[in-house]
Parts: C-alpha cells; sequence; structure tokens
C-alpha cells in the first residue's frame, strides 16, 4: 500500500485515572484514512500514550502499509521507541517491546515528537472519548 502517517495521542484525567487513545491515519496525500478515539479504563497518562501507539500501528497494518510514520506529543514515549531514553517502569517495558515488535513487521517506520498544538486531532479525539464517557 505504501506510507501511512498516524498521528497518536493518549490521556487520563487524574493520574491515574479515566483514559482514552486518539489515532490519526492518513495516506500520502494527507487524507484521513481512519480515525478512532476510544476511552481505554482507568491508567496512567504514559500507560495511555503507549495504547494509542500500539493502537496507531495495528491500524497502519491493518490498512496495508508497508511503511509507517508516527507522530506524537509525549516526548518520553517518542524517546524510548527511538532508544534514546531507558524503559524503567515494568508496565512500560512490556508496551515498548509489544510496540518495537509489531514495528519490526513493517519495511520501514519513524516516530516523530511534536507539540500538543500540532498533534491536535488526534488530542481531540482523547478528549472527545472522555467527555463522551
Amino acid at each position: 500500500m505504501g506510507k501511512l502517517t498516524v498521528n497518536v495521542d493518549g490521556g487520563a484525567r487524574g493520574n491515574p485515572g479515566p483514559a482514552a487513545i486518539g489515532v490519526v491515519v492518513r495516506n500520502d496525500d494527507g487524507a484521513i484514512v481512519e480515525a478512532v478515539g476510544e476511552t481505554i479504563g482507568r491508567t496512567t497518562n504514559n500507560v495511555a500514550e503507549y495504547r494509542a501507539l500500539l493502537r496507531g500501528i495495528e491500524l497502519a497494518s491493518a490498512h496495508g502499509a508497508d511503511e509507517v510514520e508516527l507522530i506524537g506529543d509525549s516526548e518520553l514515549i517518542v524517546r524510548q521507541i527511538e532508544g534514546r531514553y531507558k524503559v524503567k517502569h515494568a508496565d512500560m517495558k512490556e508496551l515498548h517491546a509489544k510496540a518495537k515488535k509489531m514495528l519490526a513487521g513493517f519495511d520501514s517506520w519513524s516516530i516523530r515528537h511534536v507539540k500538543r498544538a500540532q498533534n491536535s486531532d488526534a488530542d481531540k479525539l482523547v478528549n472527545e472519548a472522555l467527555d463522551n464517557a
């Protein structure tokens, strides 16, 4: 299929608290292929960010991408996937390992950190899911 760009965001109200994820998948033309906003129960912000990343990878794969660019506003998660930050927390280690294993299925992948304002589509889906829960 080619390359897909995936914006991901996760958030919790309270830490831990009610949490949700937002994922926006775009094709090469920038058109939205799929957008998902859903609650994921009670967890921490960082776990929610990882759950959004995993869902984004899953959707890119389901749409047949052989190349994926992931974009997120969590510096911690992006830097951990890049290998620049260590993963210390046990729950995070499991999620990190799963993400890396899933990414290995693509011909190529990249991940990029952006400010929240540049990730507004995914952020909006998180907040809408929490507001409607």
